[in-house]
């Protein structure tokens, strides 16, 4: 049988918009974000949610998001998921080496919720719900990396800042 790997894709938390002269990739977390951001990583360490790699968009509020969060494992910060479509993401993901077992994915929606929706599936609970700005989706899937594509992972958990807060 497969071993289980897990897949957590984490909305960055909410931005700033005091500055109106800043471009998008570089607006910072707001308050609200930082304190978000804060209450999903105490989550995630009271869950024990190892992380053997985490890929992390570029911008700003992402890499804020993460540091706030934490992770243990490799950190790749990575330009193209700023802009990245759901298809693209997964096929960032489709080339995670085999023997990574739980990776962590921070960037931006549409593309976040839409491929947690795509992977989990159209009868997910994720299809109807909203993936507000700081939420973590853990999906549970077996087989290769290589192989992940719609309907071939499990939704585990999804939790929102609101709901910790």
């Amino acid at each position: 049988m497969a071993e289980t790997k897990r897949l957590l894709l984490l909305r960055h938390a909410k931005s700033s918009w005091d500055d109106p002269a800043l471009a998008d990739h570089d607006r910072p977390l707001a308050a609200r974000g930082r304190k978000a951001a804060n209450l999903i990583g105490a989550h995630r360490r009271r869950e024990r949610m190892r992380v053997s790699l985490v890929l992390c968009s570029s911008a700003q509020r992402a890499r804020e998001t993460l540091d706030l969060v934490g992770a243990s494992g490799e950190i790749q910060i990575e330009h193209e998921l700023y802009s990245a479509s759901a298809d693209q993401l997964l096929e960032r993901l489709r080339h995670v080496p085999d023997e990574i077992d739980a990776v962590m994915l921070i960037g931006h929606n549409p593309a976040i919720q839409d491929l947690a929706v795509g992977l989990a599936g159209g009868a997910s609970p994720l299809a109807v719900r909203k993936f507000p700005t700081g939420a973590l989706a853990t999906l549970c899937l077996t087989g290769p990396w290589r192989t992940l594509g719609a309907g071939h992972a499990e939704l585990d958990a999804f939790v929102t800042p609101r709901e910790l807060g």
